[in-house]
């Protein structure tokens, strides 16, 4: 009897190491791509760049995906940050580690990761195919058959779906993996944006469009309470808010349903300083510029476009010479530079999300092997699972780790198998 090919449906990241790892154990694997080539979302993370890992320890990894974070604790220790960059690295993609410890291709291209991850499969053998939609997948008496193409099946001894979630759509992740797994029985858990740029209601955020802030704090409330607080880089658009610690920080947002303006972000434009520091520091700047305008004093301060922002917010007249600024006027100044206000109207749209938040259930799922616990040799991995972390290479890890469990897994049944 012809034992059928491990088939895995989906070429991004997930998908990319399970067929690796699948072909490395000598397990036959035909690998179905819809579009027409491979890792279209990865080479646009990081801005292009690939952000791939994190050089925190496991126990920290756990930690950046919340609730759910336990269940990716066997993955982890099977396809570890370490084992992934020691992949990369004898596949000769040197990789450097930047703030945040999050670690990038010494290159800065994302095609390099790409590269390399082709590089990998190569060695296993496997058999990738484009253009290939497939419609629905075929099992029979609880077990795993195959997938559907149009009106061909094609034969399967085990599938591993890797179709990534309902985020960034052009890039072939439109969601179908969701209706395939829940025509087998599964859960699907609500789906949301998750790691999301934010919608401001304040106009004058549109007159900072494309202004990246560092070294900031930004703090997220419900009313006057403090619900969490993030350091680092941020990013002014057309409609509100992006950047690094906007991403993170969404995830709050998207957790449950608030009302419009309900929540408010405050940015600490000089957080190393506190309040009476960075008066002091404003009292030298006035100082050294004591007989020039208010706006040209505090180009030491903040970037030149930030400066009619802040005295906007401030209500002082930017007309106004520095020698007649009150002492009132200046603590107003003080207060905007120490928490500058802004209302959020809410989150983007889930196409914008950089990940999706919720998807197949994890109590359905074997976290030591990714294999469905409804259907025998139906695997899942990467973003189709009900997991998302913060920014900062940790989501692609999740998507590596557990594409490389359900490869493992999917081989050493397919050879187990007389």
């Amino acid at each position: 009897m012809i034992k059928q090919p491990i088939i895995i449906v989906g070429a991004g990241p997930a998908g990319l190491l399970a067929a690796g790892r699948a072909g490395s154990l000598g397990a036959p694997v035909v690998l179905l791509e819809k579009n027409n080539n491979a890792g279209k979302k990865l080479l646009i993370t990081g801005k292009g760049r690939c952000n791939v890992t994190n050089n925190e320890d496991i126990s920290g990894f756990i930690d950046k995906f919340s609730k759910n974070g336990q269940f990716l604790f066997s993955a982890f220790r099977k396809f570890s940050n370490l084992d992934l960059q020691d992949l990369l690295t004898s596949l000769g993609v040197p990789l450097k580690v930047e703030r945040g410890d999050r670690v990038f291709p010494e290159s800065d291209k994302a095609l390099d990761i790409l590269k390399a991850l082709f590089a990998y499969i190569k060695q296993g053998n496997v058999d990738v195919r484009y253009n290939q939609e497939i419609t629905d997948l075929v099992e029979e008496a609880g077990k795993i058959k195959g997938v559907r193409i149009g009106q061909e099946v094609l034969a399967a001894s085990t599938v591993i779906v890797t179709t990534g979630g309902k985020s960034y759509p052009a890039t072939g992740s439109t969601g179908e993996g969701y209706e395939w797994a829940k025509e087998m029985g599964h859960t699907i858990t609500p789906l949301k944006p998750a790691l999301v740029p934010l919608n401001i209601k304040e106009n004058w955020v549109k007159e900072l469009q494309g202004l990246s802030l560092k070294n900031v704090e930004v703090e997220l409330y419900q009313g006057q309470k403090l619900l969490d607080k993030e350091f680092g880089e941020m990013l002014f658009t057309h409609f509100g808010v992006s950047g690094p610690i906007i991403l993170t920080l969404s995830r709050k947002v998207t957790e449950k349903d608030f009302q419009p303006n309900e929540l408010s972000l405050k940015i600490n434009l000089k957080p190393a300083l506190n309040e009476q520091q960075l008066d002091q520091r404003i009292q030298r700047d006035f100082h050294k510029y004591q007989r020039k305008q208010l706006q040209n004093s505090l180009k030491d301060l903040l970037p030149s476009r930030l400066i009619p922002v802040v005295i906007k917010l401030s209500d002082i007249d930017e007309e106004k010479y520095v020698h007649q600024i009150t002492k009132e006027e200046r603590h107003n100044l003080l207060k905007v530079l120490t928490g500058m206000p802004m209302s959020i109207t809410g989150p983007r749209s889930l196409a914008e999300a950089i990940v999706t938040k919720g998807g197949i259930s994890l109590k359905e799922i074997n976290p030591k092997t990714m294999e469905s616990k409804l259907i025998e040799g139906l695997y899942f991995a990467g973003e189709i699972l009900d997991i998302d972390g913060v920014t900062g290479g940790y989501n692609l890890q999740a998507a590596f780790s557990t594409g490389y469990t359900a490869g493992e897994s999917a081989a050493y049944q397919y050879l187990s198998e007389d």
